[in-house]
Order: C-alpha cells, then sequence, then structure tokens
C-alpha cells in the first residue's frame, strides 16, 4: 500500500519508466484492492444466506426462487456502489490521461541530446545533431533527455526499446518524434515491432547508455580530424604549406587555417572540431614550391586523410635545370 500511495501522490517523474511503471501499479493495486472486496462481499453473503436448514425469521427478507430480491435499503447500496465506482474510475482516467500527456510532451530540461533514427535495410542507423554518424549501436549520456526524430528509408519499420518503453513507428517521408531517459549507464535491446521483410527479426541493435565522461570522450574522438602531407615518393613534407577548413553547410562555422610549423613530421591530429558534414580542404603552398590542392569530403565520424603534394612545373624545370647543369 506504501508504493502504491507513492505513486499516486508522487509529481510527474522523469523518465517514461518512471510513468509506466506508476501506471502500472496504481491499476495493479486498485485492480487487486476492488477484487478483494468484490470477493469478499460474494463470500459474506454466501455465507449470510447459506442454507441451515432451518426456516427463516420473519425479519429475513430472503428471496424466493423466481422473485426479485427486494432488499437493499430502497436502493441506497446499488447507489453507494455506483457512485463509488465512480469516482474511482473518473480520477483513475484523469489521472492516466494527465501522465500520458506528459509523455506526449515532457517539460524541457537543460541537457538534451538529439538524434534522427532512420530503419532501411534491415538495420538502424543514427545521425547527431552534430553530424556524427553511426549504426547499430545508438551512445547516449546517462540523464540526458534523448529526443529522438524516427523515420524510414525503404518500407514501414517500428522502432522500439522495450527497456525504455519506447515505440515509434518509422514510416518513409515522415518522422514520428518520442524521448527516453535513462539515468544509469548500461547496454539494452533495440528492436523492430512492424513485420519488415525476411530479415526482421535481425533488425535488431544496441543502446548503449554511458556515463557523461565516456559519452564525451566517444564524441570527441568521431569529430577528430588528422591529415598527412607527402610527396611523391611518400615522404613526410615538413614545411612549405598551409591547409585550410571551410565548412560547406554552416556559415557561422569559421574558417580555419594551419601551418606546416603545426604539424608534427607532417602529420596534424585535430581535436577541437564542433560540427561535423561537407568541408573543403586547401593546401596551398607558401613559397610556391607546392600546387594547390582542393578537396571535399563529408565528416560523419573520424577523419584521416593523406595528401601527395606535387612540385609546382616551374620550380619542378628549375630543379631539372640545376640538375643538368650540375651534370
Amino acid at each position: 500500500m506504501n508504493t502504491l500511495y507513492s505513486a499516486l501522490i508522487a509529481p510527474m517523474q522523469r523518465t517514461r519508466v518512471d510513468v509506466f511503471e506508476n501506471i502500472f501499479l496504481v491499476f495493479l493495486g486498485l485492480g487487486t484492492l476492488v477484487g478483494i472486496v468484490v470477493v469478499a462481499y460474494t463470500l459474506y453473503n454466501a455465507y449470510k444466506y447459506r442454507d441451515t436448514g432451518e426456516p427463516a425469521g420473519d425479519d429475513e427478507d430472503l428471496p424466493s426462487v423466481g422473485e426479485l430480491p427486494t432488499g437493499g435499503k430502497g436502493g441506497k447500496k446499488l447507489f453507494l456502489s455506483f457512485g463509488i465506482s465512480a469516482v474511482i474510475v473518473i480520477s483513475l482516467v484523469i489521472w492516466t490521461y494527465g501522465m500520458l500527456l506528459y509523455v506526449e510532451g515532457p517539460d524541457e530540461v537543460q541537457e538534451t541530446t538529439e538524434v534522427e533514427v532512420t530503419g532501411e535495410g534491415f538495420a538502424w542507423f543514427y545521425e547527431y545533431e552534430n553530424g556524427i554518424e553511426a549504426s547499430g549501436t545508438l551512445r547516449v549520456p546517462a540523464g540526458d533527455r534523448v529526443w529522438l526524430q524516427v523515420t524510414s528509408g525503404d518500407v514501414w519499420h517500428n522502432f522500439g526499446i522495450p527497456d525504455q518503453r519506447v515505440k515509434a513507428d518509422a514510416i518513409p517521408g515522415e518522422y514520428d518524434k518520442t524521448w527516453f531517459q535513462a539515468d544509469e549507464p548500461g547496454k539494452s535491446e533495440i528492436e523492430c515491432f512492424e513485420l519488415c521483410g525476411e530479415y526482421h527479426t535481425s533488425m535488431v541493435g544496441t543502446l548503449n547508455v554511458m556515463s557523461e565522461d565516456e559519452y564525451d570522450q566517444w564524441m570527441d574522438n568521431q569529430l577528430t580530424m588528422q591529415f598527412t602531407m607527402v610527396d611523391g615518393n611518400e615522404s613526410r613534407v615538413t614545411e612549405g604549406y598551409e591547409l585550410t577548413l571551410e565548412h560547406q553547410e554552416n556559415d557561422s562555422i569559421e574558417d580555419r587555417s594551419f601551418t606546416a610549423e603545426e604539424f608534427d613530421n607532417g602529420t596534424i591530429k585535430i581535436t577541437d572540431i564542433e560540427q561535423a558534414g561537407q568541408y573543403n580542404v586547401t593546401i596551398e603552398s607558401t613559397n610556391g614550391q607546392f600546387e594547390t590542392v582542393e578537396d571535399q569530403f563529408d565528416m560523419t565520424g573520424p577523419v584521416d586523410e593523406s595528401y601527395t603534394l606535387e612540385m609546382n612545373e616551374s620550380e619542378s624545370n628549375a630543379s631539372e635545370a640545376n640538375d643538368g647543369g650540375e651534370n
């Protein structure tokens, strides 16, 4: 009864699991209570009006076979039972509706994580708000409210995390928004609850709830770029160039430049990237020795690129001329 009382008077809980467990406990408790009352009252009347083989007294108003009972004190018992039942049912409906409204649109909190989920080819794909993409495993930080935008790239699916009480339709061309919040690190299974084809049963994934530090470290590893400069002989180039990064889609991200002095033996690792997506990279010679290199890449995870710096044609001709003069 203490658990039932706590569930009834508790304020709106933080997670979907809390909400649905409270609803279950309230229905279980009230159902058990009603069952006990009904069964007890039935047994009481069965005992009270049992056949003892003795004639009933004059003050007994016992029903006879084939006749309607005339007791009930003018219908007061019936009115009382219906009145109490109505109050309980209406109160339960209002309380449950309020809890479900909270599930549909919970109060906003400061810490949120947004992920777009796409079901396609009997697999789940995830794209985070910063552009990082993953498949199979959905990684989220513990304690954050995770908002999911669920869609499909081929046929109807249904994205579900049973342990988090999450289910959302994945329909091509449409988005179904839902959320969950896991307060403790751990792993759960992700399933498809829509019969979507031959390999429906293999359309599974993993929810990995990580501590905040572990999640930040994982995300930092995803937002990493590494560039290596080599010449035509695959030897490291350590001077005479500048690398510039430009984000194609977000003008608010300033262009970043790195000179050869910032490279370590021709390699630089950039770990303070904040936004993935489409990038332009330009490598220009600072002394006219190399040809300009221009490239584009789509950053959806860690980037590791190697660029070959070709000698400038005029520099190459001059070098050949010098070599010929020496010979």
